[in-house]
């Protein structure tokens, strides 16, 4: 390596900490704006001149704000290592003194010089942009869920008929007649400033739909996951290609398991062990896609249902579901890893 170091970024400036391991020189300083053109023009001012850009080596950790500053590195010619936030941080040891900018980038620095930086995968830009579009789209639901809740909690508080199916224009009607003859002044208007923001959230949902669909469609790994797993659609196979694929990705489905959120964790203090919880930490829409993709083997004609009912008796529907779950994800990296780096070709 020519030249080593690391950047912490942070939403108004960029923090370095170089090594000259030609000459031992090294630099410290910050990039006033945290945006990509500040970024492009610092690199192209220190290093444009440099024939040996690709000995260049800067890590960055994986939080918001680092995909932009990975590309512009390869743009560049240079080399970017994606340091994992948490285990970077539990090697920094016991604190000793105040923790700064120019303390994390050093830090990064010097463990990415030792070769005992713990590093992240980078996603193909195909993937990255895949990411975007399943978290905005789990939003948009997760959004429409919520105004559907608050119009179901105004027409309780004020003791109005129920209303069901507020998906569908029977249902819409419905709910006019119900809030035009049973609804306060106010009631109302909570209900139709509800129903518009519903219209307009299942208008995006509907466009966002139709591109996932289309790169479902089109990429080869969502294709394979689909013909080859019960209860995996194309939303499902797209969401586990691009948390999940890739070669070398895992070196065991139980770490595929975990980092998906589905490992069951037991906190233990003082002698005492409380029950078993999902961890939770991970990409929150996979979660989503596999615990639905779970409850598909709830199904009479599913290949699992006998395994399915028998959990169910014994413990409940949630519990059988999340079963299953980690059974797609066991199934679904040994599928990716044969496929390799082919599971973001588009077919």
């Amino acid at each position: 390596m020519s030249i080593v170091g690391g950047l912490d970024i942070h939403r108004q400036q960029i923090t370095f900490d170089y090594l000259d391991t030609d000459t031992g020189q090294v630099s410290v300083g910050q990039i006033p704006a945290a945006d990509r053109c500040q970024l492009r023009t610092w690199l192209a001012r220190r290093f444009a001149d440099r024939e040996d850009r690709g000995l260049v080596e800067f890590s960055v950790e994986g939080c918001t704000g680092w995909r932009y500053v990975a590309e512009e590195l390869a743009a560049a010619g240079m080399v970017a290592h994606l340091a994992e936030p948490a285990e970077t941080a539990n090697l920094r040891g016991r604190k000793k003194r105040a923790k700064t900018d120019r303390a994390d980038a050093r830090h990064q620095r010097d463990l990415l010089l030792a070769g005992r930086l713990p590093t992240c995968w980078i996603p193909p830009t195909e993937v990255l942009e895949a990411r975007a579009l399943l978290g905005c789209y789990h939003d948009l639901r997760r959004d429409h869920t919520a105004w559907v809740q608050r119009i179901h909690a105004v027409l309780f508080h004020q003791g109005a008929t129920v209303c069901t199916d507020l998906g569908t224009s029977p249902g819409r009607e419905k709910l006019a007649k119900v809030a035009a003859e049973q609804l306060s002044p106010a009631g109302r208007t909570q209900v139709a400033a509800a129903v518009l923001m519903l219209e307009a959230t299942e208008a995006q949902m509907e466009i966002l739909h139709r591109q996932l669909l289309w790169i479902a469609r089109h990429m080869q790994g969502p294709k394979v996951l689909v013909e080859r797993l019960y209860g995996v659609g194309p939303i499902t196979g797209l969401a586990l290609t691009c948390w999940l694929g890739g070669a070398g990705r895992f070196s065991s489905a139980r770490k595929a398991v975990r980092f998906a959120g589905l490992d069951i964790t037991v906190y233990s203090s003082a002698g005492k062990r409380s029950p078993g919880r999902l961890s939770r930490q991970g990409p929150a829409v996979l979660r989503w896609c596999l615990y639905e993709a779970g409850k598909t083997h709830a199904r009479p004609s599913a290949p699992d249902y006998a395994y399915y009912t028998a959990v169910k008796k014994k413990i409940d529907g949630k519990r059988a579901a999340l079963s299953e779950a980690r059974k797609l994800v066991r199934q679904g990296v040994h599928i990716l890893t044969e496929l390799g780096d082919d599971a973001f070709a588009y077919v």
